[in-house]
């Protein structure tokens, strides 16, 4: 007989936090896709610079980032075990992001280390949401 641990009331409010975070990282990712030439040249050059060569696969691992995220928070909400891989999906789009915009662009040398507030926030949070997703998994209350 499987034993299943009822799941919390917190692990509900949570992931309705969650949804919301992860819309607003949608939202950011369609505003990115809608960046227009003009409110390009509204920036200072250097960040212009950093938006101009921005490769199509690292929009993507946006995209996926976000996305994943979303679903991620349905899939707990709904109390779906399936939220454990699609939230590791989630966390690989971010690492890819993150990878190209402190390693390969080294963003921090133009924005400063001020820059460094929101990824880190967006990775505590992935990671929080994953251990949660893997511990409702381990106790039974994600199904």
């Amino acid at each position: 007989m499987d034993v299943k641990t009822p799941r919390p009331g917190w692990v509900s409010a949570f992931a309705w936090v969650m949804l919301v975070w992860n819309l607003l990282g949608v939202f950011a990712w369609v505003m990115h896709l809608s960046l227009t030439p003009q409110a390009l040249a509204q920036l200072p050059p250097a960040q212009q610079a950093l938006y101009q060569d921005i490769p199509l696969w690292l929009t993507l691992a946006f995209g996926v980032a976000v996305l994943a995220g979303t679903l991620g928070a349905l899939l707990l909400l709904a109390g779906k075990a399936l939220a454990l891989p699609v939230y590791a999906l989630s966390l690989l789009g971010i690492g890819v992001q993150q990878f190209y915009n402190f390693v390969v662009i080294d963003s921090l040398a133009v924005l400063g280390h001020g820059a460094l507030v929101m990824p880190s926030l967006v990775l505590l949070l992935a990671l929080v949401q994953l251990r949660i997703s893997w511990q409702g998994r381990q106790l039974g209350w994600l199904q």
